[in-house]
């Protein structure tokens, strides 16, 4: 891990290089995601499955594709009572957080021009990804199903890769059934993205698709944005730590990657962006902070609160010293999928407001319209609308 200077010329660098970070595409990753998504979209099923054979050597069909019950219940049925308790814990702290986001229509009345207001309305339809691979992710099935579920969405499937023994992991499925989730697909990768999107004759499509992937998942996303919606585009995680002692934090660091049992991982990401930068004060460590705009900000002060008001840009922060960032990725009750990149500048963590829709909603009186005739048609007028101003004019005489 590089010890370097605020401000020095190395610095700069490496911030320079950390704010592109996952924000310039590859060119040939986003070559065969197309290739890929293109292909799905117009063979469908068979181009799903022969996708799943070839990058995970998963056999699938028509039949084998979609999770039975008999399969969650077997895999419920297999984890252990600490592990349930854990996960259902952390559910109903995420239930919890994430109601107090929910919004609700309202409507207000003026007198003299009508009615007002705002239709909220949930999504009928949303994809959830869940990566697959090495490990197995329950929390980002609680983490993207409950904000749905939460906000009322009536349709939700999940897709998660599988291997040849065709099985997804069973806290993946004993999450998804602690919080209703029961359309499964084994089924991952750009593939996944591009059957949600376009829909198969075994997957049919989605509103939205929400949670993390790889590089080709994330460029999946990207490019069947517009067709559908997406939560974000995620990079790999960060975390910003504000401590007391730099070269302690080096040492520390060090020590730690060595009792790591997926050390080589660990150590690749820490060599490449990892990175000890000795400021002045405190004052401008939290200008460093903002500067970066990270996923995770740890305030590991003494008074982390009288920092916090400085605080700009981070997807989430993270107060004292007994509030890790694990905390927050598994049971505090806030969302994990937060903005990565620097994008906590313009963009927030997921949420509720994610799965709901906003309708704007008017009911003028004929008195209102009359009032507002002559201003309204002189606006469009300025904007060289005149089939807008003829519109409010016709609609007059014919009043």
């Amino acid at each position: 891990m590089r010890l370097m200077e605020a401000g020095s010329v190395e610095c700069a660098g490496f911030l320079q290089a950390l704010r592109r970070r996952g924000t310039i595409p590859d060119p040939a990753v986003e070559a065969t995601v197309r290739a890929i998504l293109e292909d799905v979209r117009t063979r469908g099923d068979a181009a799903l499955f022969d996708h799943a054979a070839r990058l995970d050597g998963a056999r699938l069909t028509r039949d084998t594709i979609a999770v039975t019950d008999a399969e969650r219940e077997t895999a419920v049925a297999s984890i252990e009572p600490d592990v349930r308790e854990a996960l259902a814990l952390a559910a109903r702290r995420i239930e919890t957080f994430h109601r107090r986001q929910r919004r609700e229509s309202w409507f207000v009345e003026e007198e003299g021009t009508g009615l007002l207001g705002q239709l909220v309305r949930p999504l009928a339809r949303v994809g959830l990804y869940v990566p697959g691979g090495s490990a197995a992710y329950p929390s980002s099935v609680l983490m993207n199903a409950i904000p749905a579920k939460v906000a009322g969405v009536p349709e939700i499937a999940l897709c998660t890769p599988v291997g040849k023994d065709g099985v997804v992991p069973p806290a993946v499925l004993a999450a998804a059934d602690l919080v209703g989730v029961r359309e499964i697909y084994k089924v991952g990768g750009a593939q996944a993205i591009g059957a949600l999107a376009y829909g198969t004759a075994s997957v049919p499509p989605v509103d939205k698709i929400v949670g993390p992937g790889n590089v080709y998942v994330a460029t999946a996303k990207r490019l069947v944005f517009g067709l559908v919606g997406i939560d974000m585009v995620a990079g790999p995680s960060e975390v910003l730590v504000s401590p007391a002692l730099a070269e302690a934090v080096r040492t520390e660091v060090e020590r730690q990657l060595a009792l790591l049992p997926r050390r080589q991982i660990a150590e690749r990401a820490v060599g490449e962006y990892g990175a000890v930068i000795q400021v002045a004060d405190l004052s401008a460590a939290v200008g460093l902070a903002n500067a970066i705009a990270p996923e995770h900000l740890e305030l590991v002060v003494a008074d982390p609160w009288a920092l916090l008001p400085a605080v700009r840009h981070a997807g989430a922060v993270f107060l004292g010293r007994h509030t890790p960032e694990v905390a927050g990725d598994y049971l505090a009750g806030p969302n994990h999928v937060l903005p990565t990149g620097g994008t906590a500048r313009f963009s927030s963590p997921l949420s509720v407001d994610d799965f709901q829709t906003r309708s704007s909603l008017l009911s003028l009186t004929p008195a209102a319209l009359a009032r507002w005739k002559e201003p309204i048609a002189r606006l469009a007028a300025l904007e060289g609308l005149e089939a807008h101003a003829r519109s409010i004019t016709i609609r007059m005489e014919e009043v």
